[in-house]
């Protein structure tokens, strides 16, 4: 296997992924700002554009940060980084969702649409107008996040999860872009600094 890499948020997740189960998948550099990713080398590859990309030996293509973690999962045999049993695979998952949905597509648009308009001005629509509510909106479902976080370790509770790398790494890309974590928020800010202490954390 082999895994189309670069800089940026989407491309971490699944690195810290792999640390946390301790596999070793050869990367292939990508220039994301040099925008090899919108060339049509790559683009046979992943018609999206997007990066990550995991290559299959059999040549088939995984994309998707989500798709990418779970099949690696379950091709090296289930953890609870995605969940041992139904239960836990459902929980795992709705708080993904969740993360995708709430805050990881609001911060990164929220990013594009403004500070990162000059790199994406070219490669898809943007809506300046909508960035500062965009940011907004993420700012809120991390605050409504971390009333649910109370006496928890994790999202889930006390099992490290996929959910917890997700939200970790784009909260972390936020504070580098200009959407700094808001300090009242005390259970993300313990949580974050939990999970900043983790190896993979590095990745």
């Amino acid at each position: 296997m082999k895994l189309h890499n670069s800089v940026g948020p989407n491309p971490k997740v699944v690195r810290m992924f792999m640390a946390e189960r301790g596999l070793e998948i050869s990367l292939e550099e990508v220039d994301l700002m040099g925008g090899e990713n919108r060339q049509e080398a790559y683009l046979k590859i992943n018609p999206a554009g997007q990066l990550p990309a995991l290559e299959l030996d059999n040549g088939d293509v995984i994309t998707e940060i989500t798709a990418i973690c779970e099949y690696l999962d379950e091709k090296e045999g289930s953890s609870s980084l995605i969940g041992t049993s139904a239960e836990e695979r459902g929980e795992t998952r709705m708080w993904v969702r969740r993360i995708d949905h709430g805050v990881m597509e609001n911060l990164a648009n929220g990013f594009r649409y403004s500070d990162g308009a000059a790199l994406f001005k070219d490669r898809m629509r943007l809506i300046p107008q909508a960035a500062d509510d965009l940011k907004t909106l993420a700012q809120e479902k991390i605050t409504w996040l971390d009333g649910l976080m109370e006496g928890k370790q994790y999202i889930c509770g006390d099992r490290f999860s996929l959910a917890d790398i997700v939200l970790y790494v784009f909260l972390e890309f936020g504070a580098q872009v200009g959407q700094p974590l808001n300090a009242d928020n005390k259970n993300i800010m313990a949580w974050y600094d939990r999970v900043k202490e983790r190896p993979s954390a590095s990745a």
